[in-house]
This record gives structure tokens, sequence and C-alpha cells, in this order.
């Protein structure tokens, strides 16, 4: 369990700022130090912005990441980088990410890069600050990946990408990193349609040598492109199997569905912290510091403050900088006033 009441976090990534989005479609005409540079400015926009929230949690904001799972295909070698979207024109949805072809077996021999973004982080977020780091889970990471001979299915592509993900785990909890996000989105959104006992053990298995030895979470989400989710949006089917799964925090997405299932987090609560999505990404109604003290008081009718955690619903970074900031600044500032209201450690 947390040590802090009500405590405030994110999931992951946050806005890049508008030079980097313009900059990022272009990196050919910088040389290796102005990309360093680059990557060094954009994680101290990101880290200014969460501390000045006055977040307990934060991270780099994946700023140098594409995607919160996409940018890991390009640390992988057996598969051939699809370059082009297959759908460009129309309404933006999930078909307009491209997948990559499996040509050989899958590796990761210099890793996937988390390594770096959390020594980054460590280097500039200051001391004694909670930290985390987001790692895509092998379920989720598979779904941008098309089999090719190699691998029979999905679920086979998984399998291989498990131990890179797990060794993956391993080095960022040997390098110190006392928190660590497993995003497994893609659990969540067919949950409904697969055998979830199945989706547990494969989750269990990632995390197994370093549970215990690093503050696990996982975010479970219904996909967000562009302000879209996809998916059946309804957490009953994934219950009770996933309170099996082996974290210290479970994630879940509840402000863009109205709080939709609000009492699945007390079932939550009796085995793990839960961390409450109160902030909707999709939405740019910015929540003011009273609806989210309302919402907070609504969560304590069935956990108790040791448990709950509050977090936007999902990462960033499909919202735009602006409002993203507000939002984060109006959700501390609401729970804050909830715990000063029942007299708990600010």
């Amino acid at each position: 369990m947390k040590e802090q009441p009500l405590r405030t976090s994110v999931v992951g990534s946050y806005p890049f700022p508008a030079w980097l989005e313009s900059c990022s479609g272009r990196l050919d005409e910088f040389g290796s130090k102005d990309i360093e540079e680059m990557q060094d400015d954009a994680t101290a926009a990101a880290i200014g912005d969460q501390l000045r929230s006055g977040l307990d949690v934060i991270t780099d904001g994946e700023q140098t990441r594409f995607d919160f799972n996409l940018s890991f295909y390009g640390h992988l070698e057996g598969i051939s980088l699809e370059a082009e979207s297959p759908r460009k024109w129309g309404p933006p949805a999930h078909d307009q990410r491209g997948k990559h072809e499996v040509c050989g077996d899958l590796s990761a021999p210099r890793g996937l890069g988390t390594l770096e973004e959390f020594s980054r982080l460590k280097r500039m977020a200051p001391e004694g600050q909670a930290l985390k780091v987001s790692v895509p889970g092998p379920f989720t990471m598979s779904g941008r990946l098309l089999p090719g001979d190699r691998y029979a299915d999905r679920f086979a592509l998984t399998e291989a990408l498990l131990p890179l993900i797990r060794k993956e785990l391993e080095d960022l909890a040997d390098a110190g990193c006392e928190e660590i996000c497993v995003d497994e989105p893609s659990m969540s959104c067919y949950g409904y349609k697969e055998d979830t006992r199945r989706f547990v053990d494969i989750f269990n298995r990632t995390v197994e040598s370093v549970a215990g030895r690093t503050r696990l979470c996982t975010h479970l989400c219904f996909g967000n492109f562009k302000g879209h989710p996809v998916g059946y949006r309804r957490y009953a089917p994934l219950f009770p199997d996933f309170l099996d799964l082996h974290v210290d925090e479970l994630h879940l997405e509840m402000a863009n569905r109205e709080y939709a299932e609000l009492e699945v987090i007390g079932e939550v609560a009796k085995r793990m912290d839960v961390a409450v999505g109160i902030i909707d990404v999709k939405s740019y109604l910015v929540e003011t510091p009273e609806m989210i003290a309302e919402k907070v008081k609504a969560c304590l009718e069935h956990a108790s403050p040791e448990r709950l955690v509050f977090a936007p619903d999902c990462g960033l970074s499909q919202t735009a900088r602006w409002a993203a900031r507000q939002k984060l600044c109006n959700m501390v500032d609401g729970v804050r006033s909830v715990r000063e209201e029942l007299g708990l450690r600010v």
C-alpha cells in the first residue's frame, strides 16, 4: 500500500511542445547533439508542467517516444517497419495506425529504450520526487504486428515479446526505478471476447521477476487515438479475474465513461491500490477543482483514502498542452481540498 492517502499521479504520456511536433517530422535536418538537446528540453518542459501542478508522481511525459507504444517497434529486430498509414483521409480512427510485418525472430538486443528515458528523468527531476516509467505489455505491443510466416497468431507474437518486455522491466528495477506501469489497454479492449484468465497469466508471467522489487501498476482503458476509443467499454467482463493481476496499483478509466461501474473500485481496493481516472483526456471540458472534489468524495464511498490514487483517464498525449496543464492543476487542487477537509497529510 502506498504511503500518501489520495495520491495524485499520471499514466505516462504528456503533450509534445509545439516546436517538437514541428521538428519530429524532419529530424534529418538536425545533428545528434541537436536531437539530444531537444530531448532534454522537451523533457524539462513536461517535468516542469507536472511539478507546477503539484502532482505526487510524475513521468518524463514520454517526450522521446512517437507514441505510448508505437515507437518501441523501432527497437525490435525481426520486423519490417511500415512507413505509411493504411488510411490517411477521413475521420481519425485506429485503422490509421500502420502495422509492421514480422520477417524474422523477434529480439531487442539493445533493449526497448526505457532505461535511457529513466536515466534522463532521474537526472532532470528534483531529488526525492516520486518517478514512474510506463512500458507497454506484450499483448498490447503485439497488436501492431503482422505475424507473417514466423508466428501463428497474435498470442504467439505475445509469447515472443513477453521475455523481451520482462527483461526491460528487470533492467528498470535494477536501475532503481521505484514505480513501473505496465500498460495493457488491449487486454481491457478485448477482454469481453477473449479468455481473461489467459490475459492474467500472460501479465503475471511478464512481471513475475520484478514483483516486490518495484511498485507495479497497470493501466486499463478502452483506447484513445485522437480522442476516439475502441472496444466494448465495460469492466464487468474483466472481473473478478483481473483482481488476480500481480500489481500494487490498478488504474481504471472512469471520467470519460461518466463513472459507470464506479463500484468496481471497491472490489479492487480489497486487493490493491486503485487509481481512478478522474480527468477526461478525450474532452475539452476542463474539470474544476470543485468537480474533482465531488468525484473524489464519490470514490471514498467505495474505497479508503489509503487505497485511492487519482490520475487522468489515460495518457495526455492526445490532449492539447494548454488543456492538459490546466486539467492537472485542477485535479491536484480538487484532491488536495478533500485531503484538507478530511485532515489527511497534504
